[in-house]
């Protein structure tokens, strides 16, 4: 697919994912591709990328970036992220002359962002994939070794020190800098409500993670480049991930620069605990092959199941028609992997299967 058609793609969800800001922006660049534009002129060298590369995340992020950092004060303007709530009306225009003006700019910081990954690390997915993990525990009450693919700056991998809820009904610290609200939406499954119940906390003993590129949430750099992938008009996600860079301050957690496959192929069982794998929205980056050899790793390790060396693989993954939202898989030692809820892309709010 080539870059016009990603853009567009791109733009139609940041509407139904409620970023009207973007999704202007999007149409507009999608538009100045199509006509041979400035964009196209510093997105020479990407055309060819593939659409599970997320080219349009990149660009964006590249060029929030630069807003963050006070480099783009007349589009500053027009970002909440920037403006808070003195932003302006993006509707007349104005927003897209400043963008334009902005990529003719800085076209090497662009092209240097376009090297890169996308690094979300978006932390209202733990919403869905703490429900895994209580459902897990739930099964097989033991300590856990939290490990996780696609860990970027293994945020995710302290998620049992945030707190999600609705209403009056939720899960985590009281005092958590991060506040996952409205994280279920209709009936809360009755499975999770007894989990929640039965487990209040959970000792989580190992904390360890895998990506080709991780970032580091102590680095002002790296915590620059997640910020700049979080949507300017959604200022809650970014609320939730300044409050998970607080949160790993205090806890550590590792993240090696290997693939899944190789990460996999490093972990054996450990007695007396349950090892849990997990991840989210991840497997469209990773070459086929390579996640079938993922897969076989995974394979091999629930394999290994027994009375005292628990395993399950959580995953939080879009797949074909996922229109009603993405599933939230479990499999539990050599079980089949269920469907046990749905959730937002961004995880929030999850809802039941």
């Amino acid at each position: 697919m080539s870059l016009v058609p990603q853009f567009e793609l791109q733009a139609r969800a940041c509407e139904k994912l409620g970023s009207p800001l973007y999704a202007a922006l999007l149409g507009e660049i999608a538009d100045d591709l199509a006509r041979g534009g400035g964009c196209a002129r510093v997105l020479a060298d990407y055309a060819d990328m593939p659409m599970a590369a997320a080219a349009p995340l990149r660009f964006l992020g590249a060029v929030h970036g630069l807003v963050l950092t006070g480099q783009a004060p007349d589009l500053a303007a027009y970002y909440p992220s920037a403006a808070g709530a003195d932003a302006r009306d993006a509707a007349n225009g104005g927003a897209w002359r400043a963008f334009r003006e902005v990529v003719d700019a800085h076209p090497e910081w662009i092209r240097d962002w376009m090297s890169r990954p996308p690094q979300t690390n978006e932390v209202g997915r733990a919403v869905p994939l703490l429900a895994g993990l209580l459902a897990a525990v739930a099964a097989t009450p033991l300590p856990v070794r939290l490990l996780e693919l696609g860990s970027s700056a293994g945020l995710n991998l302290r998620a049992d020190h945030f707190r999600w809820h609705r209403g009056d009904f939720g899960w985590g610290p009281a005092d958590s800098p991060v506040s996952l609200g409205a994280a279920w939406d209709g009936r809360i499954p009755g499975w999770l409500t007894d989990a929640v119940r039965r487990h209040p906390r959970i000792e989580v003993v190992e904390r360890r993670g895998c990506d080709p590129t991780p970032l580091n949430p102590l680095s002002p750099a790296d915590a620059l480049s997640l910020r700049s992938y979080v949507w300017p008009d959604q200022p809650e996600r970014a609320a939730r991930l300044d409050g998970a860079l607080l949160v790993a301050q205090r806890v550590p957690a590792e993240v090696d620069a290997v693939g899944a496959a190789e990460f996999l192929g490093g972990i054996e069982p450990a007695p007396g605990t349950l090892t849990v794998v997990w991840h989210s929205v991840m497997r469209q980056y990773v070459p086929q092959d390579q996640w079938a050899k993922a897969a076989a790793e995974l394979d091999r390790l629930a394999a290994t199941t027994g009375p005292d060396a628990a395993f399950a693989h959580i995953a939080f993954e879009p797949m074909a028609r996922s229109g009603s939202g993405f599933p939230l898989t479990v499999r539990l030692g050599t079980g089949p992997a269920r469907v046990l809820a749905r959730a937002k892309p961004h995880g929030i709010p999850a809802f039941a299967a």
